[in-house]
């Protein structure tokens, strides 16, 4: 014969079991998320800043920091720069970086729209008349990585 107090202690039990098993499967869900470096080498001065956006889709992808994941500003040392950006989840992503060596804060272009300061974007990607695709740059980030990428000037 069951009393109210074994009853009560056993609806005590299975509540604290459901509530440490729960937090457990939701945290088990979440996708894990880690810091990217991106290392820019090749600076063909120390004058300025390099500034580095990610993006996780193509919608403005390189060209509209507002659509960008994040944007980060890194100091030059060295003839390098190393961008760090805060933790993101594992999923598909694009950088862009350029050397501002003026540093007015964007990318200075010529006449025609050419970049008049260095430019790189992952995979080493190029462009045809343009930057190159959000397809052409892209990559699998997966857990703390450092990309290391070549300023073109």
């Amino acid at each position: 014969m069951r009393t109210r107090a074994f009853e009560r202690t056993w609806g005590r039990v299975a509540l604290c079991l459901v509530a440490l098993v729960f937090p457990m499967a939701a945290a088990a869900e979440a996708p894990p998320s880690a810091v990217l470096a991106v290392k820019v080498v090749k600076l063909k001065s120390a004058q300025g800043r390099v500034g580095c956006t990610i993006y996780d889709k193509a919608e403005g992808f390189p060209k509209d920091a507002k659509n960008a994941r994040q944007r980060v500003w890194c100091a030059i040392q060295s003839s390098q720069a190393t961008c760090r950006f805060d933790p993101i989840p594992r999923g598909t992503y694009a950088v862009g970086c350029f050397h501002d060596e003026n540093a007015n804060g964007r990318l200075d272009t010529n006449l025609l729209g050419i970049p008049s300061e260095g430019i790189v974007f992952s995979n080493h990607a190029k462009g045809t008349l343009g930057p190159p695709s959000f397809k052409d740059a892209k990559f699998s980030f997966s857990g703390p990585a450092e990309l290391t990428l070549n300023m073109s000037y």
